[in-house]
């Protein structure tokens, strides 16, 4: 196959999906209001995730931080993938399914939110984070694929992509979490 031809078809795939994952709006509204709310209280967002989905929570709380498509007051927004000192200290001493939770631990209060991201829904440091965060109080939004995995049903509430690859269901993730982000600006 001519390599222009693989790559509108990469581009197709994502477009079906796309279209497929649209009929899925009211969870995206729901977890805006999640997000909305919160903020409205003064609390915090939290983001996390492992790999690509690390650099998605940390793309995301930036744009609450600093802006998105438009300049506004900025939002209390942290990536917990991001304190390289807390991650080796915590995977070295407590080993690593306890990266996330220590730190929700840490700074999580009842009333923010813990955005995990997770393309399986199996990951150990996510699963921990979400029992330590559930137990605190503070509301477990989940972006998740294949099925959602162990995590689904820790989260308050949860946007699952319907595929198993994982390039794909983070592509839609981050355009699920523009799509908030895009509400919250107004």
């Amino acid at each position: 196959m001519p390599e222009e031809t693989r790559v509108r078809a990469e581009f197709a795939g994502l477009a079906t999906l796309a279209a497929a994952t649209a009929g899925q709006a009211g969870e995206l509204v729901a977890i805006a209001n999640r997000y909305r709310a919160a903020l409205r209280e003064g609390r915090t967002l939290f983001f996390a995730g492992n790999g690509g989905s690390a650099a998605d929570a940390q793309h995301v709380a930036a744009e609450y931080v600093v802006r998105f498509r438009k300049t506004r007051a900025a939002l209390p927004a942290i990536a917990l993938t991001v304190d390289t000192s807390i991650l080796t200290a915590a995977g070295n001493d407590l080993g690593f399914e306890q990266v996330f939770a220590r730190q929700v631990e840490a700074l999580c209060r009842a009333g923010d939110v813990l955005v995990l991201h997770s393309t399986s829904g199996e990951s150990p440091n996510l699963l921990a984070a979400a029992r330590v965060a559930r137990e605190r109080g503070v509301t477990v939004v989940a972006f998740l694929g294949r099925g959602g995995g162990k995590l689904l049903p820790l989260a308050d509430v949860a946007f699952v992509v319907a595929s198993d690859e994982t390039s794909r269901i983070q592509e839609i993730h981050l355009a699920a979490e523009h799509a908030i982000a895009g509400l919250l600006d107004e």
